[in-house]
């Protein structure tokens, strides 16, 4: 019985110290999980966007479009969700998905892989590393370059002012439709372009040494608000004929995304 006794009291120490060791254990993981576990879901999120960018930046540029426009009605416009136009809202849809998403990421991403050769390499580069590759940041130069002069002001705003009478000018014809876009755009094209460049200049510097998946998501970033700065300035539609045929529908502008994709 003393042998028992003894015995018993010289485990019950251990077993307080395995199960305060156990708890502990228990208490650790029950913080470690929820952590790893929104490690994982980032990692994952970041997995995809490297590993799909073309599709990432395609439902970034529509989502963002249309939410540059909806901003556009309820804010600037001073709509309620009941007033909001979402058939003017789809064509936006329609412009981001097409236009910012589809085009410019081939522009921007099949074309200057052939005209700038550097870009890949460059891109994968650390900034440590970049600063000292001379060929890399020339390529660089020349993608801003090529932004600046002929991508914005000769494709993007005369499509822009395009789809603009699409939408709310008052003829059916698309030569009427690319004529009054370009006469608006020729009124408005000097302080268009200076905006432009404030904004785009320092914004390309940018992208064009980002890593390639991250380009397009930025370029959308800050697409978001130039969209709203063209909305507010550019958005607004002459209706100065209410009996046409067609009807006139405000339109919020649509922003250059550049498909820098991977941008």
């Amino acid at each position: 019985m003393l042998a028992v006794s003894r015995s018993s009291s010289l485990m019950a120490p251990a077993s307080r110290r395995v199960f305060h060791s156990t708890g502990k254990s228990l208490k650790s993981a029950a913080i470690k999980q929820p952590i790893q576990q929104s490690t994982n879901a980032t990692t994952k999120g970041a997995s995809f966007i490297e590993k799909h960018p073309f599709a990432f930046q395609l439902g970034v540029a529509t989502s963002k479009t249309a939410a540059a426009d909806l901003m556009t009605q309820t804010v600037a416009e001073g709509k309620s969700l009941d007033e909001v136009d979402w058939k003017r809202n789809g064509i936006f849809v329609v412009f981001g998905f097409c236009y910012l998403g589809g085009f410019q990421w081939w522009l921007m991403v099949h074309k200057y892989r052939q005209w700038f050769p550097t870009m890949d390499r460059f891109a994968k580069m650390p900034f440590s590393q970049k600063i000292h590759d001379k060929a890399g940041i020339l390529d660089a130069a020349k993608m801003v370059l090529f932004d600046l002069t002929i991508h914005l002001p000769i494709l993007y705003f005369p499509t822009y002012y395009t789809v603009k009478e699409f939408v709310g000018g008052h003829s059916w014809s698309p030569v009427d439709w690319v004529k009054d876009g370009l006469t608006k755009y020729k009124t408005n094209v000097k302080e268009d372009l200076t905006a432009m460049i404030q904004l785009w200049g320092p914004s390309d510097c940018i992208q064009f040494v980002l890593p390639l998946h991250l380009r397009m998501p930025f370029r959308h970033f800050v697409s978001f608000f130039w969209t709203a700065y063209v909305s507010f300035t550019r958005g607004a539609i002459d209706n100065d004929d209410e009996s046409d045929s067609k009807p006139s529908t405000a339109i919020a502008a649509v922003s250059p995304v550049a498909t820098r994709a991977t941008e």
